[in-house]
């Protein structure tokens, strides 16, 4: 796979991702949040083991460890994030998750102790300003539901980051699928725990959920892995900024939701920062490659 490949595969992901909004809103006020999060992720684990099985099966400790650790990554940011849905719109959720993409280079030079180049910043300014043109409203408070959302954007991007390490040591299909088992495991303790379980009991909730397991966690969270192999995590958490635009347009489709001037301008900016920093990381990301190819890097 090439990393242009990949990057193409992130923006599905992304697209995928940005139909989720709709999927959790219509459900959150009739399941209970961990309930929710233990359905998409356990029917999904359960499917990719059966299409996978004979290569999931065969595994080692270390990546059933590095999948763990995604696993508890993605429990903590499925439950802020179910929370921070039910006390703020869906529009608002999807744009404050967004902020992963400006996290996301922030941690990278923090770990790596370098600055990120010029056209990587520019890149991050782009993206600031469409996303507080979309989120920073006369009416939008920082409240209790936009705060679990800022925590669900942070271990996103820690997500991505943890990711792109672990992707490079282990089997990445396999890493993609039981980090879904440790997710849904997570989730089922907290559900028994903490929350009443209830089965989706409509036609429309049973879509919500078989949406959210199929086309968000099963294709999502196992391409996610094989994809950021070939890339780097600036690159993908520019991509998936990509999302909150999907969202808005998924939801103007099916719910006639209008983001209005300022919306539509903010848009345009985050696809020019995206433009921006993705062509510089396609260039790096083939010159990785190359290294590795030459026995330059292992």
């Amino acid at each position: 796979m090439t990393p242009k490949q990949a990057n193409w595969i992130l923006v599905s992901v992304s697209m995928g991702w940005g139909m989720s909004y709709i999927f959790m809103k219509l459900v959150i006020d009739t399941i209970p949040a961990l309930t929710i999060v233990a359905l998409r992720f356990g029917i999904a684990f359960i499917i990719m083991v059966l299409i996978f099985r004979k290569k999931v099966f065969q595994t080692d400790a270390r990546t059933l460890k590095y999948s763990l650790i995604l696993g508890f990554l993605l429990w903590g940011i499925f439950i802020t994030l179910m929370y921070g849905i039910k006390h703020t719109t869906a529009s608002t959720a999807g744009f404050l998750i967004s902020t992963t993409v400006i996290l996301v280079p922030i941690l990278q030079a923090f770990i790596i102790r370098k600055l990120p180049s010029r056209k990587i910043s520019l890149g991050v300014v782009f993206v600031a300003i469409g996303l507080t043109l979309l989120t920073i409203g006369e009416d939008f408070t920082l409240a209790f539901g936009s705060v679990l959302c800022l925590i669900a954007a942070f271990l996103y991007a820690v997500h991505i980051i943890v990711t792109n390490h672990f992707a490079r040591e282990v089997n990445t299909l396999q890493l993609g699928i039981y980090q879904l088992g440790f997710a849904a495991f997570f989730a089922a303790v907290g559900t028994f725990i903490l929350e009443v379980p209830v089965l989706p009991h409509t036609m429309i909730h049973w879509i919500a959920i078989l949406g959210l397991t199929f086309i968000c966690s099963a294709y999502g969270f196992v391409m996610q892995s094989i994809a950021q192999k070939y890339t780097t995590p600036e690159s993908t958490g520019f991509l998936f900024s990509l999302e909150p635009i999907f969202a808005a347009i998924f939801a103007f489709i099916f719910l006639q939701e209008n983001m209005g001037l300022r919306g539509y301008l903010g848009a345009l900016i985050i696809l020019l920062g995206v433009f921006t920093a993705t062509v510089t990381f396609r260039k790096r990301a083939d010159i990785r490659m190359l290294k590795v190819k030459s026995g330059i890097m292992k």
